[in-house]
């Protein structure tokens, strides 16, 4: 206990902190300042390196544009994470080498930590290669909209262990890509919207068709619209006979997620040409038969 007391103990250990910093301190400076500046460049690099792609991707006829650019986005955003990992790996062994810890045993340890670990995380394994198979084969990127188990939204970040999802009233869905059990892309390459466009039965079929397709016609015409339609309006023809209406079906075929915009227009121009030429859209309705001699009795609880 007095050596802890002791001014010379003390006056020792200052002055061996002083001269290991002296000879030590100055290059773990050195190595922390260039930790930082490899992670600033590698975040350049990577959010230059992007724009680049998506530039050549949008100056060349050869790719979908939109495409490319989701799959380029989904893919740097992978790269830059794992160079992210691989910079603070290489900072972290060189600090303890500088402080004179030996690695090997800790590699070793670790090695055999793993083993031990590797046993208890085959769920976390099964994440990383079922989110690596997800990237390889293209089947969903950042930006798609999708549906993973039922659950729809906007697919905002893809990593190797998880898919982070945002729905349409914002809340954030994240999944383990081991527990993706169903998922449906919406958005990949080109969508499509159906119609089913409920009438009267009195109405007549051809005329009611011939509205439809001059409708359809009239939004591709439109500059505002022309570009997200990759195909005229398909008129598939009748499709139905409800208990109180004739169901005729069409369909658009868009570029990715333009679909609800143009099937917005669409109804919403196609009301105002049915009102125009008088055709019925039916609803369903009760009819309602008084009896004069018997009136029914109105019983209220109060």
């Amino acid at each position: 206990m007095d050596t802890l007391f002791n001014y010379d103990f003390w006056n020792k250990i200052v002055e061996g902190l002083f001269t290991w910093a002296k000879s030590e301190g100055i290059g773990i400076l050195i190595l922390t300042l260039l930790c930082l500046i490899a992670l600033r460049l590698n975040a350049t690099f990577f959010k230059r390196f992007g724009k680049v792609l998506i530039k050549r991707a949008t100056n060349s006829k050869l790719v979908d544009p939109f495409e490319a650019e989701k799959r380029i986005l989904t893919l740097n955003g992978i790269l830059h994470s794992i160079v992210k990992v691989l910079i603070w790996i290489i900072f972290i062994i060189n600090i303890l080498k500088k402080i004179n810890i030996d690695i090997a045993p800790i590699l070793a340890s670790a090695g055999i930590l793993g083993l031990a670990v590797g046993f208890g995380a085959q769920e976390l394994v099964r994440d990383i290669i079922s989110g690596f198979f997800i990237l390889l084969e293209n089947q969903v990127r950042t930006g798609d909209f999708a549906s993973i188990n039922q659950t729809p939204g906007l697919v905002e970040k893809i990593e190797l262990r998880t898919i982070t999802l945002r729905d349409t009233e914002g809340v954030v869905h994240v999944f383990q890509n081991g527990k993706i059990n169903s998922l449906s892309n919406m958005t990949k390459e080109w969508s499509a919207i159906n119609f089913h466009i409920r009438v009267a039965y009195k109405e007549d079929v051809s005329k009611v068709m011939a509205i439809m397709k001059a409708v359809g016609d009239e939004i591709q015409n439109d500059a505002n619209f022309t570009d997200k339609i990759l195909e005229p309006i398909n008129i598939l023809g009748l499709d139905k006979f409800t208990y109180s209406a004739l169901v005729i079906r069409a369909r658009f075929k868009t570029k990715p997620s333009e679909q609800w915009s143009i099937g917005r227009e669409y109804r919403q121009r196609l009301k105002l040409a049915f009102e125009k030429e008088n055709i019925e859209i039916p609803f369903p309705q009760t009819a309602i038969t008084w009896n004069e001699q018997k009136p029914i009795k109105k019983v209220t609880n109060e």
